[in-house]
């Protein structure tokens, strides 16, 4: 069976060292699924690694991409009930690519009354944030994002007012956020107005934080030291220093949680996942075919098909 896959061979900006590779499939492993990719999204977490950002934990040559849904069109004895069903064939190889090998163990059934668009992004944001929401609960909180227009910061928002957060506020950088803020109730703040973010870290129990940088020591600098503070990103590309009148700070990386799950935490935290995420807000999706992926690298909302 031939297979085209997106590879890169070397760490660099993903639109220079990522190529298209075609060679025939290694023989199926026992315990795994074959799944046939129907799409696969464009996220930060896929274009990240390609940089080199996670080189010692990397080994080249690698296919990209770490989510998407596809088919299942051979398996073993034990799941051959899944065979011709949606799958999300996760934490084996990378996704962007045809044909995608997956412990059957590990790969998450789709529900029917899930859209591919919608099912090709469960992973990495849905779980990001129902694993910070689980750690570090929101109910009875008054509740801060930064990089509020962010999937993952609209699913902490939208899931934590469900938990029981009292007030939940978004900062944003852009005005477009504002109103799509709003329809998900959470109340918006521009990223500008840092007398207003600062005001909002002092009156706020819980801050999930993707930025980082000026922004992050603005808001630990005005907030009580009673709160908490949860850092699960650097989209500014800045790191920042703790100083010892911060609140108490926890670093929040998704991979560092996987291997404690086992297969049936596994499975039950989707079954979860699913029921919240379709009655969620989520962000448009752009879609653009398999052959067009030089595209695909300059667009971090876009779903592919392959």
């Amino acid at each position: 069976m031939e297979n085209t896959a997106l590879c890169y061979r070397q760490f660099g900006e993903p639109e220079t060292v990522l190529w298209r590779e075609t060679a025939i499939k290694a023989p199926l492993q026992p315990g795994y699924l074959r799944v046939q990719m129907l799409m696969a999204p464009v996220n930060a977490s896929d274009l990240i690694p390609i940089t080199g950002a996670y080189r010692h934990r990397i080994t080249l040559p690698a296919v990209a991409g770490y989510e998407g849904v596809g088919r299942v069109i051979a398996a073993p004895g034990s799941a051959a009930a899944l065979i011709g069903k949606r799958v999300l064939p996760l934490r084996g190889e990378g996704t962007w690519q045809q044909y995608v090998d997956c412990p059957a163990t590990l790969a998450i059934p789709v529900p029917d009354t899930i859209p591919d668009t919608l099912a090709a992004r469960a992973f990495i944001n849905p779980l990001a944030a129902w694993l910070m929401l689980s750690l570090y609960p929101p109910q009875g909180k008054r509740v801060l994002l930064t990089a509020a227009g962010s999937d993952c910061a609209i699913l902490l928002g939208q899931w934590a007012r469900r938990q029981g957060a009292t007030e939940v506020y978004g900062i944003h950088r852009s005005a477009v956020h504002a109103d799509r803020l709003r329809a998900m109730g959470i109340i918006p703040v521009a990223q500008h107005e840092l007398d207003s973010v600062r005001a909002l870290a002092a009156a706020s129990d819980i801050v999930y934080d993707a930025t980082g940088g000026e922004l992050a020591l603005a808001i630990l600098g005005a907030m009580d030291k009673s709160a908490a503070f949860i850092c699960y990103g650097l989209l500014s590309g800045q790191p920042f220093a703790l100083q010892r009148h911060f609140p108490s700070v926890h670093w929040f990386h998704i991979r560092n949680y996987l291997d404690a799950l086992a297969p049936e935490a596994w499975q039950a935290t989707f079954r979860d996942i699913w029921s919240w995420l379709v009655a969620s807000h989520y962000s448009d999706t752009t879609l653009l075919p398999f052959t067009d992926w030089l595209i695909l690298t300059r667009h971090l909302r876009t779903a592919f098909v392959s």
